[in-house]
Protein backbone atom coordinates (compact mmCIF):
# COMPACT_ATOMS: atom_id res chain seq x y z
CA UNK A 1 0.00 0.00 0.00
CA UNK A 2 0.92 3.46 -0.53
CA UNK A 3 1.64 5.38 2.35
CA UNK A 4 0.36 8.97 3.03
CA UNK A 5 0.96 11.59 5.84
CA UNK A 6 -2.91 12.77 5.59
CA UNK A 7 -5.63 13.84 7.90
CA UNK A 8 -6.35 14.73 11.51
CA UNK A 9 -9.75 14.43 13.33
CA UNK A 10 -10.33 15.71 16.82
CA UNK A 11 -13.27 15.81 19.12
CA UNK A 12 -13.37 17.48 22.97
CA UNK A 13 -16.47 16.45 25.44
CA UNK A 14 -17.52 17.97 28.58
CA UNK A 15 -16.14 18.93 31.13
CA UNK A 16 -13.65 20.62 29.23
CA UNK A 17 -15.60 22.63 26.94
CA UNK A 18 -16.77 25.97 28.01
CA UNK A 19 -20.73 25.19 26.94
CA UNK A 20 -21.01 21.43 27.64
CA UNK A 21 -21.05 21.10 23.96
CA UNK A 22 -19.24 18.62 22.31
CA UNK A 23 -16.66 20.06 19.75
CA UNK A 24 -15.76 18.16 16.50
CA UNK A 25 -12.62 19.30 14.12
CA UNK A 26 -11.24 17.88 11.00
CA UNK A 27 -8.66 18.68 8.40
CA UNK A 28 -8.83 16.85 5.63
CA UNK A 29 -5.99 16.22 3.37
CA UNK A 30 -6.02 15.66 0.00
CA UNK A 31 -4.03 15.23 -3.25
CA UNK A 32 -2.38 18.54 -5.01
CA UNK A 33 -5.01 20.01 -7.18
CA UNK A 34 -8.04 17.86 -6.12
CA UNK A 35 -10.53 20.15 -5.25
CA UNK A 36 -13.11 19.33 -2.07
CA UNK A 37 -16.82 21.18 -2.43
CA UNK A 38 -19.31 21.64 0.37
CA UNK A 39 -22.99 20.36 -0.66
CA UNK A 40 -26.06 20.29 0.72
CA UNK A 41 -28.19 17.47 0.56
CA UNK A 42 -31.66 17.85 2.21
CA UNK A 43 -33.25 15.08 0.14
CA UNK A 44 -33.08 12.60 -2.79
CA UNK A 45 -35.54 10.58 -4.59
CA UNK A 46 -34.82 7.00 -3.28
CA UNK A 47 -34.68 3.53 -5.37
CA UNK A 48 -34.09 0.36 -4.32
CA UNK A 49 -30.21 0.55 -5.32
CA UNK A 50 -27.89 3.68 -4.53
CA UNK A 51 -24.73 3.88 -6.78
CA UNK A 52 -21.60 4.83 -4.43
CA UNK A 53 -18.30 6.07 -5.89
CA UNK A 54 -17.30 2.94 -7.04
CA UNK A 55 -20.50 -0.23 -6.47
CA UNK A 56 -24.36 -0.27 -5.96
CA UNK A 57 -25.76 -1.26 -2.51
CA UNK A 58 -29.07 -1.66 -1.33
CA UNK A 59 -30.47 2.09 -0.52
CA UNK A 60 -32.23 2.80 2.77
CA UNK A 61 -35.44 1.93 3.68
CA UNK A 62 -36.30 4.80 5.71
CA UNK A 63 -36.11 8.34 4.96
CA UNK A 64 -32.45 9.87 5.13
CA UNK A 65 -31.27 12.57 7.03
CA UNK A 66 -29.78 16.22 5.79
CA UNK A 67 -26.32 16.41 5.55
CA UNK A 68 -23.68 18.74 4.49
CA UNK A 69 -20.63 17.25 3.55
CA UNK A 70 -17.44 18.68 2.43
CA UNK A 71 -16.67 16.25 -0.01
CA UNK A 72 -14.20 15.47 -3.00
CA UNK A 73 -15.86 16.26 -5.79
CA UNK A 74 -14.94 13.61 -7.85
CA UNK A 75 -16.42 10.98 -5.58
CA UNK A 76 -19.96 10.31 -4.16
CA UNK A 77 -18.79 10.02 -0.12
CA UNK A 78 -17.35 12.91 1.73
CA UNK A 79 -14.20 13.18 3.89
CA UNK A 80 -16.60 14.62 6.71
CA UNK A 81 -19.80 16.44 7.50
CA UNK A 82 -22.96 16.67 9.73
CA UNK A 83 -26.57 15.93 9.92
CA UNK A 84 -29.59 17.47 10.97
CA UNK A 85 -29.94 15.01 13.94
CA UNK A 86 -26.64 16.43 15.36
CA UNK A 87 -24.30 13.70 14.16
CA UNK A 88 -20.75 14.45 12.64
CA UNK A 89 -18.49 11.77 11.57
CA UNK A 90 -14.68 12.26 9.67
CA UNK A 91 -12.44 8.86 8.52
CA UNK A 92 -8.55 8.41 8.28
CA UNK A 93 -6.68 6.20 6.66
CA UNK A 94 -5.10 3.71 8.10
CA UNK A 95 -2.60 0.99 7.05
CA UNK A 96 -3.32 -3.13 8.53
CA UNK A 97 -1.55 -6.35 7.69
CA UNK A 98 -4.86 -7.97 6.88
CA UNK A 99 -3.95 -7.39 3.14
CA UNK A 100 -5.76 -10.42 1.34
CA UNK A 101 -9.13 -12.00 0.49
CA UNK A 102 -11.63 -9.52 2.10
CA UNK A 103 -8.70 -7.41 3.50
CA UNK A 104 -8.09 -6.16 -0.07
CA UNK A 105 -8.37 -2.35 -0.02
CA UNK A 106 -6.99 -2.88 -4.11
CA UNK A 107 -10.25 -3.79 -5.02
CA UNK A 108 -12.97 -1.73 -5.29
CA UNK A 109 -15.79 -1.77 -2.55
CA UNK A 110 -17.25 0.96 -0.47
CA UNK A 111 -14.59 3.81 0.36
CA UNK A 112 -13.75 4.74 3.58
CA UNK A 113 -15.75 8.38 2.00
CA UNK A 114 -19.11 6.49 1.12
CA UNK A 115 -19.05 4.76 4.85
CA UNK A 116 -19.04 8.48 6.34
CA UNK A 117 -21.61 9.46 3.82
CA UNK A 118 -23.82 6.69 4.55
CA UNK A 119 -23.35 7.24 8.30
CA UNK A 120 -24.67 10.27 8.42
CA UNK A 121 -28.01 9.42 5.83
CA UNK A 122 -29.06 6.94 7.99
CA UNK A 123 -27.85 7.06 11.52
CA UNK A 124 -29.87 9.22 13.88
CA UNK A 125 -27.24 9.30 16.89
CA UNK A 126 -23.35 8.30 16.72
CA UNK A 127 -24.22 4.95 18.31
CA UNK A 128 -26.59 4.44 15.09
CA UNK A 129 -23.79 5.71 12.50
CA UNK A 130 -21.43 3.59 14.09
CA UNK A 131 -24.59 0.52 13.47
CA UNK A 132 -24.92 1.43 9.77
CA UNK A 133 -20.84 2.01 9.02
CA UNK A 134 -20.09 -1.13 10.63
CA UNK A 135 -23.35 -3.43 9.80
CA UNK A 136 -22.02 -1.80 5.67
CA UNK A 137 -19.07 -2.81 6.14
CA UNK A 138 -19.25 -6.29 6.90
CA UNK A 139 -21.73 -6.31 4.35
CA UNK A 140 -19.58 -5.19 1.11
CA UNK A 141 -16.30 -4.32 2.12
CA UNK A 142 -13.86 -1.32 1.79
CA UNK A 143 -11.21 -1.02 -0.54
CA UNK A 144 -10.49 1.04 -4.16
CA UNK A 145 -8.63 3.58 -5.45
CA UNK A 146 -8.73 7.18 -3.22
CA UNK A 147 -7.72 9.10 -5.67
CA UNK A 148 -9.23 10.05 -9.13
CA UNK A 149 -5.71 9.96 -10.59
CA UNK A 150 -3.47 8.24 -8.79
CA UNK A 151 -4.85 4.17 -8.86
CA UNK A 152 -1.84 3.22 -6.21
CA UNK A 153 -3.90 5.04 -3.31
CA UNK A 154 -5.57 2.76 -1.58
CA UNK A 155 -6.19 2.19 2.73
CA UNK A 156 -8.41 1.01 5.18
CA UNK A 157 -10.20 3.55 7.57
CA UNK A 158 -10.53 4.94 10.84
CA UNK A 159 -13.58 7.43 12.02
CA UNK A 160 -14.79 9.42 14.30
CA UNK A 161 -18.19 9.97 15.12
CA UNK A 162 -20.03 12.29 17.76
CA UNK A 163 -23.13 13.64 18.89
CA UNK A 164 -24.27 16.10 21.71
CA UNK A 165 -23.92 13.15 24.69
CA UNK A 166 -20.34 10.84 23.22
CA UNK A 167 -18.35 10.17 20.76
CA UNK A 168 -17.00 6.79 19.02
CA UNK A 169 -13.82 5.99 17.85
CA UNK A 170 -13.81 3.00 14.49
CA UNK A 171 -11.03 1.50 13.34
CA UNK A 172 -11.07 -1.06 11.09
CA UNK A 173 -9.11 -4.15 9.40
CA UNK A 174 -10.67 -5.10 6.29
CA UNK A 175 -14.00 -6.07 7.29
CA UNK A 176 -12.87 -6.46 10.78
CA UNK A 177 -12.98 -4.38 13.55
CA UNK A 178 -13.23 -2.18 17.27
CA UNK A 179 -14.80 0.61 18.81
CA UNK A 180 -14.20 2.69 21.57
CA UNK A 181 -16.91 4.53 23.47
CA UNK A 182 -15.68 8.26 24.50
CA UNK A 183 -17.79 9.81 26.83
CA UNK A 184 -15.57 12.50 28.35
CA UNK A 185 -12.62 14.48 27.54
CA UNK A 186 -10.74 14.50 24.79
CA UNK A 187 -9.71 12.13 21.38
CA UNK A 188 -7.99 12.34 18.41
CA UNK A 189 -7.19 10.08 15.39
CA UNK A 190 -4.33 10.62 12.66
CA UNK A 191 -3.48 7.72 9.76
CA UNK A 192 -2.77 5.19 12.30
CA UNK A 193 -4.34 2.66 14.82
CA UNK A 194 -5.25 3.94 18.49
CA UNK A 195 -7.48 1.47 19.87
CA UNK A 196 -5.65 -1.34 22.24
CA UNK A 197 -7.44 -3.01 25.06
CA UNK A 198 -10.56 -1.16 25.58
CA UNK A 199 -12.66 -2.08 22.72
CA UNK A 200 -16.58 -1.32 23.94
CA UNK A 201 -17.93 -2.87 20.41
CA UNK A 202 -16.36 -5.23 17.80
CA UNK A 203 -16.81 -7.29 14.74
CA UNK A 204 -18.40 -10.83 15.25
CA UNK A 205 -15.62 -13.57 16.19
CA UNK A 206 -12.92 -10.66 15.89
CA UNK A 207 -10.82 -12.96 18.30
CA UNK A 208 -11.08 -15.86 16.78
CA UNK A 209 -9.84 -14.04 13.22
CA UNK A 210 -7.43 -12.86 14.56
CA UNK A 211 -5.97 -16.04 15.83
CA UNK A 212 -6.56 -17.40 12.14
CA UNK A 213 -5.34 -14.33 10.61
CA UNK A 214 -1.76 -15.45 13.08
CA UNK A 215 -1.62 -12.18 14.95
CA UNK A 216 -2.55 -13.10 17.90
CA UNK A 217 -1.78 -16.00 20.23
CA UNK A 218 -4.81 -15.80 21.62
CA UNK A 219 -3.24 -15.28 25.47
CA UNK A 220 -3.23 -12.36 27.38
CA UNK A 221 -4.89 -9.36 26.36
CA UNK A 222 -6.18 -8.82 23.45
CA UNK A 223 -4.89 -4.96 21.24
CA UNK A 224 -6.50 -4.01 18.51
CA UNK A 225 -3.24 -2.02 17.19
CA UNK A 226 -0.68 -4.60 18.05
CA UNK A 227 -2.80 -7.31 16.27
CA UNK A 228 -3.37 -5.01 12.88
CA UNK A 229 -1.08 -2.07 12.77
CA UNK A 230 1.20 -2.32 9.77
CA UNK A 231 2.68 1.30 11.28
CA UNK A 232 0.97 5.08 11.35
CA UNK A 233 1.92 8.76 11.92
CA UNK A 234 2.98 8.72 15.91
CA UNK A 235 4.19 12.16 15.55
CA UNK A 236 0.99 13.84 14.27
CA UNK A 237 -0.85 11.70 16.44
CA UNK A 238 0.62 13.03 19.56
CA UNK A 239 1.16 16.14 18.28
CA UNK A 240 -3.02 16.54 18.37
CA UNK A 241 -2.98 14.87 21.60
CA UNK A 242 -0.87 17.56 23.14
CA UNK A 243 -2.54 20.76 21.42
CA UNK A 244 -5.73 19.09 22.23
CA UNK A 245 -5.05 18.70 25.96
CA UNK A 246 -3.13 22.37 26.28
CA UNK A 247 -5.89 24.23 24.61
CA UNK A 248 -8.35 22.07 27.22
CA UNK A 249 -6.62 22.66 30.26
CA UNK A 250 -8.73 25.85 31.13
CA UNK A 251 -12.30 23.77 30.84
CA UNK A 252 -13.69 26.03 28.15
CA UNK A 253 -12.19 24.77 25.11
CA UNK A 254 -14.63 26.00 22.18
CA UNK A 255 -14.69 26.65 19.06
CA UNK A 256 -12.42 29.16 18.20
CA UNK A 257 -9.80 26.48 20.01
CA UNK A 258 -10.35 23.92 17.33
CA UNK A 259 -9.83 26.34 14.68
CA UNK A 260 -6.29 27.59 16.01
CA UNK A 261 -5.65 23.45 16.54
CA UNK A 262 -6.43 23.49 12.70
CA UNK A 263 -4.48 25.93 11.82
CA UNK A 264 -1.14 24.74 13.81
CA UNK A 265 1.39 24.44 10.93
CA UNK A 266 4.60 23.15 13.10
CA UNK A 267 2.94 19.72 13.66
CA UNK A 268 1.99 19.55 10.02
CA UNK A 269 -2.03 19.08 11.19
CA UNK A 270 -2.41 22.42 8.67
CA UNK A 271 -0.02 22.03 5.72
CA UNK A 272 -0.39 24.61 2.93
CA UNK A 273 -1.56 24.74 -0.80
CA UNK A 274 1.45 24.18 -2.27
CA UNK A 275 2.48 21.01 0.10
CA UNK A 276 2.60 18.27 -1.79
CA UNK A 277 -0.64 16.38 -0.09
CA UNK A 278 -2.16 20.07 1.23
CA UNK A 279 -5.00 20.36 3.59
CA UNK A 280 -7.98 20.82 1.15
CA UNK A 281 -10.98 21.47 3.49
CA UNK A 282 -11.76 21.67 6.74
CA UNK A 283 -14.91 21.43 9.40
CA UNK A 284 -14.90 22.27 12.97
CA UNK A 285 -18.55 21.97 14.47
CA UNK A 286 -20.24 22.49 18.15
CA UNK A 287 -23.07 20.18 19.25
CA UNK A 288 -25.50 20.66 22.00
CA UNK A 289 -28.86 19.26 22.34
CA UNK A 290 -29.95 22.40 24.48
CA UNK A 291 -28.98 24.33 21.84
CA UNK A 292 -28.34 25.55 18.32
CA UNK A 293 -25.72 22.71 16.71
CA UNK A 294 -23.10 24.99 14.77
CA UNK A 295 -21.08 23.89 11.61
CA UNK A 296 -18.33 25.90 10.03
CA UNK A 297 -16.86 24.99 6.94
CA UNK A 298 -13.65 26.29 4.93
CA UNK A 299 -14.56 25.32 1.45
CA UNK A 300 -10.96 26.46 0.39
CA UNK A 301 -7.74 24.94 1.08
CA UNK A 302 -5.32 25.60 4.48
CA UNK A 303 -7.17 26.74 7.22
CA UNK A 304 -4.69 29.08 8.14
CA UNK A 305 -5.47 31.37 5.44
CA UNK A 306 -9.32 30.12 5.39
CA UNK A 307 -12.43 31.99 6.56
CA UNK A 308 -14.71 28.88 8.51
CA UNK A 309 -17.88 30.37 7.46
CA UNK A 310 -21.23 29.04 9.53
CA UNK A 311 -23.97 26.30 8.62
CA UNK A 312 -27.05 25.80 10.88
CA UNK A 313 -29.79 23.28 9.82
CA UNK A 314 -33.27 24.90 9.15
CA UNK A 315 -36.27 23.71 7.33
CA UNK A 316 -34.83 26.20 4.33
CA UNK A 317 -31.32 25.86 4.91
CA UNK A 318 -29.39 26.50 2.14
CA UNK A 319 -25.32 26.56 0.75
CA UNK A 320 -23.70 28.74 -2.35
CA UNK A 321 -23.70 27.36 -5.31
CA UNK A 322 -20.29 28.89 -5.20
CA UNK A 323 -19.05 25.86 -3.42
CA UNK A 324 -20.22 23.26 -5.65
CA UNK A 325 -17.87 21.73 -8.35
CA UNK A 326 -19.20 21.84 -11.52
CA UNK A 327 -18.95 18.85 -14.42
CA UNK A 328 -15.71 19.84 -15.48
CA UNK A 329 -12.43 18.09 -15.79
CA UNK A 330 -10.90 20.09 -12.84
CA UNK A 331 -13.88 20.47 -11.40
CA UNK A 332 -12.88 23.86 -9.52
CA UNK A 333 -15.85 25.76 -7.98
CA UNK A 334 -15.92 29.43 -7.74
CA UNK A 335 -14.93 29.96 -3.91
CA UNK A 336 -12.05 27.22 -4.88
CA UNK A 337 -10.81 29.67 -8.05
CA UNK A 338 -10.75 33.00 -6.36
CA UNK A 339 -9.06 31.56 -3.46
CA UNK A 340 -6.20 30.01 -5.42
CA UNK A 341 -6.20 33.62 -7.28
CA UNK A 342 -5.74 34.93 -3.24
CA UNK A 343 -3.14 33.10 -2.30
CA UNK A 344 -0.25 33.98 -5.50
CA UNK A 345 -1.17 37.61 -4.46
CA UNK A 346 1.30 39.57 -3.15
CA UNK A 347 -0.90 40.76 -0.61
CA UNK A 348 -2.44 37.83 0.45
CA UNK A 349 -1.63 38.54 4.15
CA UNK A 350 -3.62 41.28 4.18
CA UNK A 351 -6.95 39.85 2.63
CA UNK A 352 -6.37 36.76 5.34
CA UNK A 353 -6.42 39.41 8.21
CA UNK A 354 -10.03 40.65 6.78
CA UNK A 355 -10.95 36.82 6.25
CA UNK A 356 -10.15 35.80 9.97
CA UNK A 357 -11.95 39.72 11.24
CA UNK A 358 -15.25 38.47 9.21
CA UNK A 359 -14.37 34.66 10.92
CA UNK A 360 -14.54 36.06 14.59
CA UNK A 361 -17.04 38.49 13.74
CA UNK A 362 -19.42 35.66 13.13
CA UNK A 363 -18.44 33.79 15.83
CA UNK A 364 -19.35 36.87 18.36
CA UNK A 365 -23.02 37.43 16.57
CA UNK A 366 -23.49 33.40 16.41
CA UNK A 367 -22.38 33.46 20.47
CA UNK A 368 -25.09 36.23 21.13
CA UNK A 369 -28.01 34.64 19.18
CA UNK A 370 -27.63 31.39 20.93
CA UNK A 371 -27.30 33.08 24.25
CA UNK A 372 -30.73 34.19 23.62
CA UNK A 373 -32.01 31.39 21.52
CA UNK A 374 -35.65 30.06 22.91
CA UNK A 375 -36.48 26.82 20.49
CA UNK A 376 -39.68 27.59 21.00
CA UNK A 377 -39.85 31.56 20.65
CA UNK A 378 -37.01 32.11 18.29
CA UNK A 379 -38.15 31.58 14.19
CA UNK A 380 -34.80 30.09 12.71
CA UNK A 381 -35.77 31.98 8.96
CA UNK A 382 -32.91 34.67 9.39
CA UNK A 383 -30.35 31.74 9.36
CA UNK A 384 -31.70 30.28 5.79
CA UNK A 385 -28.67 31.96 4.35
CA UNK A 386 -26.14 31.75 7.00
CA UNK A 387 -23.03 30.13 5.08
CA UNK A 388 -24.81 31.53 1.31
CA UNK A 389 -23.92 34.80 2.84
CA UNK A 390 -20.99 34.30 4.38
CA UNK A 391 -19.74 32.61 1.21
CA UNK A 392 -20.86 35.58 -1.18
CA UNK A 393 -19.06 37.98 1.18
CA UNK A 394 -15.77 36.49 0.60
CA UNK A 395 -16.60 35.78 -2.95
CA UNK A 396 -16.99 39.66 -2.80
CA UNK A 397 -13.77 40.54 -0.76
CA UNK A 398 -11.64 38.42 -3.56
CA UNK A 399 -13.29 40.50 -5.91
Amino acid sequence: MSFLRSCDTFVVLPPYTKNNEVIFGKNSDRPQNEVQEVIFVKERDLKPKLKCTYITIDESTDPINSVILSKPAWMWGAEMGANNKNVVIGNEAVWTNNNEGEGDATQKRLLGMDFVRLGLERGNSAREALNVITTLLEKYGQGGPCSEFDDSHFYHNSFLIADPKEAWVLETSGKLWAAERIASGFRNISNGLTIRTKIDKHSDRLFEKAETLGVWDGKGQFDFTNCFSSGGDEMRQNEGARLLKEASASFCFDVKDMFNVLRHKESCICRSCDDTFPTQGSQVSSLSNNTLSVHWFTATPDPSVSYFKPFIFTPNAQVSSFTESPNEPKREHHLYKLHAQHMQRANNENITKVLHEMEDGCLSEIDEFISHYNAQQCPLDDLDCLMKNCVETEVKLYG
